[in-house]
């Protein structure tokens, strides 16, 4: 090991120790109130990530997604939202995709620094059509399309360059760029029972607002920070 490495490891070493104890900011924005909060959670979902898209934020579109046999998170990017839910797209025989196959049921994150936003969503998933993988699939950049046909996503590969090999060869196979979509390569749909709005505000003192299905629509609470 190099002189460089042992000094980058030593300093990773030095981190573990470090006490983050003090490490906080405070959060200046305007409260929320159930007043002011759409009845419909999608549409104040809608309402929430155009006010983050038109702020032009960084992967305004990314959500944390939660599965569990053994709790996992990973972060997608949510390709449709709509009355039925919210909608990506993946490799089934990944960890995130069997887990959902044994245990069909999910948590999604949306995490907006920039504006001390936050939305919690829980709920049930189910696959989307295969034509609409298929449909998805095709909108793609070529070089998406390649990589996810070349991918047995999660599984182990002797190398970085056996990968790109293998998308070279597929290139070869289907030069005109029209490589099939793998049939392992689906969509999936969370459909919500649970909503939370979270607002940052100074001295912790947060806004968070829960919505929760009942017979002939939604409930909002206020819950303590």
């Amino acid at each position: 090991m190099g002189r460089h490495a042992n000094a980058v490891q030593s300093g990773l070493l030095m981190s573990i120790e470090l006490d983050l104890s003090d490490v906080r900011r405070e959060y200046e924005s305007q409260a929320i109130n159930i007043a002011d909060m759409n009845a419909d959670p999608l549409v104040q979902f809608g309402l929430w990530l155009q006010c983050a898209r038109d702020l032009n934020l960084l992967d305004a579109t990314a959500m944390t997604l939660a599965t569990a046999d053994t709790p996992t998170a990973r972060i997608v990017l949510l390709k449709q939202f709509d009355q039925q839910g919210f909608c990506w797209y993946t490799d089934s025989r990944s960890q995130k995709g069997q887990q959902l196959d044994a245990n069909p049921r999910a948590a999604l994150l949306f995490h907006w620094r920039d504006l001390s936003r936050q939305i919690r969503v829980h709920g049930a998933v189910t696959q989307l059509p295969a034509d609409d993988a298929e449909h998805y699939f095709k909108s793609r950049p070529e070089g998406s399309r390649f990589s996810a046909a070349a991918s047995h996503q999660t599984s182990v590969i002797e190398s970085r360059a056996s990968l790109v090999a293998k998308v070279e060869r597929l290139r070869s196979q289907y030069p005109d760029g029209d490589v099939p979509r793998p049939q392992a390569w689906v969509g999936y749909r969370l459909e919500p029972h649970y909503f939370e709005f979270w607002q940052g505000q100074d001295s912790r003192l947060h806004d968070r607002i829960i919505y929760q299905p009942v017979t002939d629509g939604w409930q909002m609470h206020r819950i303590s920070p």
